[in-house]
């Protein structure tokens, strides 16, 4: 009888950790799963057990990526309500990513780091949470609602701080911080209402936007981990 995989946080985690190592210093098309089972001192049988394919492998890992940023959003939420206005919500997303550079591959589409990698579709739910998200900021008066083309003209303007140390060095000497306090400072005065918040609002949007994130934490750890413990993850 074939050894089911663990599904604990440890060897499935360990594989991942070393996959990371290796997809940062070498980039996909180069990585092997052999040397994946040699980073993490397993047979690369075991690998198998977990994900059949290097593909397969990889879009765990990044969804794995994804997962955390979601989680450490999730977990301010929780922590203080206030923490889901854009413009504050943004600062700590783009805070995130600086420090997770497989993350930033992922969201600039680096190919010399991951080759041809395509995003899984799974990751499709991002988009679902995204217009969620979007919907009960409107709805909650923590968005302008008047706006030409919302998603597109927030999404623009978050973008170009992920992508301008690529194009230009204009950015050469001011922190991840600044960067940050520069973000959250054009999302605050473009798109928020210049009235604040009420703390009851806050909180009725806090608890919306926990709902989402949380059926996004479940489907992708599902996934990763292949809770459902058969063959390929769906």
């Amino acid at each position: 009888m074939a050894e089911r995989p663990d599904r604990t946080a440890g060897r499935a985690d360990r594989i991942l950790d070393a996959a990371g190592v290796l997809l940062s210093r070498l980039g996909y098309r180069k990585v092997t799963i052999e040397d994946i089972a040699s980073q993490a001192g397993i047979g690369k049988g075991t690998i198998y057990l977990h994900w059949p394919t290097k593909e397969n492998l990889f879009h765990a890992l990044l969804l794995r990526e994804s997962l955390r940023a979601a989680t450490n959003l999730l977990d301010r939420l929780d922590k203080d309500p206030a923490e889901v206005v854009p413009h504050r919500f943004q600062r700590a997303a783009f805070l995130f990513t600086q420090r997770n550079p497989l993350l930033g591959a992922l969201i600039t589409g680096n190919t010399e780091l991951l080759g041809r990698l395509k995003r899984h579709p799974l990751q499709d739910q991002d988009a679902v949470v995204t217009e969620r998200y979007l919907k009960t900021m409107t709805d909650r008066g923590l968005l302008r609602n008047d706006i030409p083309n919302l998603l597109f003209s927030l999404r623009a303007s978050a973008l170009g701080f992920y992508l301008m140390d690529s194009f230009t060095t204009d950015g050469t000497g001011v922190t991840p911080e600044e960067k940050a306090d520069a973000l959250a400072h054009i999302i605050r005065t473009a798109f928020e209402p210049p009235e604040p918040p009420s703390t009851a609002n806050l909180a009725v949007a806090a608890a919306e936007v926990i709902e989402a994130f949380r059926d996004l934490i479940s489907s992708y750890d599902a996934w990763i981990y292949r809770k459902d413990g058969t063959g390929e993850p769906a």
